[in-house]
């Protein structure tokens, strides 16, 4: 019997590990990617799953982080994305850091050299065509603008939108080592490595007089004018620029990407006032990236301001910060449970567009959206996880677990899984409760994949 193709638009991390997934089932994939011939803002490349933000993959631990939970999970379910980011992995503490030239190279390698999957480097600026029967739209935060119309037209429903910022990548050879240290915080060794012993990150310390100043100097910056389409967009909480972080209090910053705690400035021997960290951007170790320093700044201004940091006073960027519009749908009101369009069912929507936010999460959407559809296109039971696992909480809080009225873009984290109890009912001590949802997850997903036909691609 031949196997009608399933259309993929969008060649990022969602589209490319929906496509990997349905080729791993058998089932033929045409991967519809714009770049080079219609480039974006954002992207430098035209490889697939190019990550235009940071570089890294947030935390790796299963136990204890649900983040590293998820990437377990897709461990498991034979992602081409993980496979790729642990082959470009760097030192970085707990969290999973990857190069990011490799970790592109690596995904694009793969996907390309499958047999089941052609490539085809054309824009998609309309609603697929009535013969596309099955299609999975994982167009991202960048969706082209005639695609976007029609999706909007067809469900109805307006589109919300935030900004997504970049933060400035540093050459390490610049960084001053005088003041500047290597360490991770509270010493927590990762499995990447940590830099012969002494840390995965470079600290810069402040004072609260160089802190203060900073903070002023953030706050006196021209900012970058927003076009009157982008003037109402809100910012996603978890990705603010430095300077709106700023804004809302002179010790925000200290409470947050700049915080001071687990780290010891081995000139005095005591906790700074503040620090600003840098990760390691790239395998030769030449580039590290400030964390948690998006920026709508100036470019000029960026390069004074952030050599008010002690450490890098004479440091040259290879990249300056920017930010760029995304763009998502409101999943909840125009999704069923298999990711599926509720008012177009041959369409399904994996990635960013769906209202999840992080690189794993939009790739764990493509991989459930690739399952779903290759278990369609087989004739079999489309199985979707089990809500106690991260795969299945993150589907289920985007597809009506959210409230639709007031949904935004949301991060895997364990409020999203159903409670866990001891034997007696009673909610365990809190020391002991990730790790028990955790175990719980990583069963129940074993489980799935053994009894569902359309789980066993791995």
């Amino acid at each position: 019997m031949t196997i009608r193709p399933v259309h993929v638009v969008g060649g990022g991390l969602a589209g490319s590990e929906a496509a990997w997934q349905l080729a791993e089932r058998g089932v033929p994939v045409v991967l519809h990617e714009m770049r080079p011939g219609r480039q974006t803002d954002a992207h430098e490349t035209d490889g697939l799953a190019e990550l235009v933000c940071s570089n890294s993959l947030r935390g790796d631990n299963p136990e204890t982080n649900a983040i590293g939970l998820l990437h377990e999970e897709m461990r498991r379910c034979g992602s081409v994305i993980m496979a790729a980011a642990d082959r470009a992995r760097l030192p970085a503490g707990g969290a999973l850091a990857v190069d990011r030239h490799r970790f592109s190279d690596a995904v694009t390698e793969a996907v390309q050299a499958h047999a089941n999957i052609t490539v085809r480097r054309d824009v998609v600026d309309e609603l697929p065509p009535p013969e596309w029967d099955s299609v999975i739209l994982a167009t991202g935060p960048l969706t082209a603008g005639g695609l976007a119309r029609a999706i909007q037209e067809l469900g109805g429903e307006s589109h919300l939108a935030f900004f997504d910022a970049i933060a400035p990548i540093v050459y390490r050879e610049t960084i001053d080592f005088d003041v500047a240290w290597f360490q991770s915080r509270y010493d927590k060794v990762g499995p990447g490595g940590e830099n012969g012993g002494q840390g995965d990150y470079i600290n810069c310390p402040l004072d609260k007089a160089q802190y203060e100043a900073f903070i002023d100097a953030l706050l006196s910056a021209e900012t970058t004018q927003f076009k009157t389409w982008e003037a109402d967009t809100p910012y996603f909480e978890g990705c603010l620029p430095i300077e709106v972080m700023a804004s809302r209090g002179v010790d925000t910053l200290r409470h947050g990407p700049m915080k001071p705690v687990g780290l010891t400035d081995p000139r005095t021997g005591k906790r700074p006032h503040a620090v600003v960290q840098l990760r390691q951007d790239n395998a030769l170790g030449t580039l590290y990236n400030l964390v948690g320093f998006q920026t709508k700044i100036r470019y000029k201004q960026q390069t004074e301001i952030f050599r008010m940091i002690p450490g890098l006073e004479n440091a040259a960027f290879a990249r300056l910060g920017g930010l760029h519009r995304n763009t998502f749908i409101n999943a909840p009101r125009l999704l069923d449970d298999h990711l599926r369009m509720r008012a177009c069912p041959r369409l399904r929507f994996a990635g960013q567009i769906t209202g999840v936010e992080g690189y794993c999460e939009s790739a764990a959407i493509g991989l459930l959206a690739g399952r779903f559809a290759a278990a369609e296109r087989l004739g079999e039971p489309v199985v979707p996880p089990p809500a106690t696992t991260a795969l299945g909480a993150l589907l289920g809080h985007i597809t009506g677990g959210a409230e639709a009225e007031t949904f935004q873009p949301m991060n895997v984290n364990f409020g999203l899984f159903p409670p866990i109890t001891n034997d007696k009912g009673k909610p365990l001590k809190k020391k002991e409760r990730k790790p028990a949802i955790s175990a719980r997850a990583l069963g129940d997903l074993d489980t799935w994949r053994q009894q569902s036909p359309a789980a066993a691609a791995e």
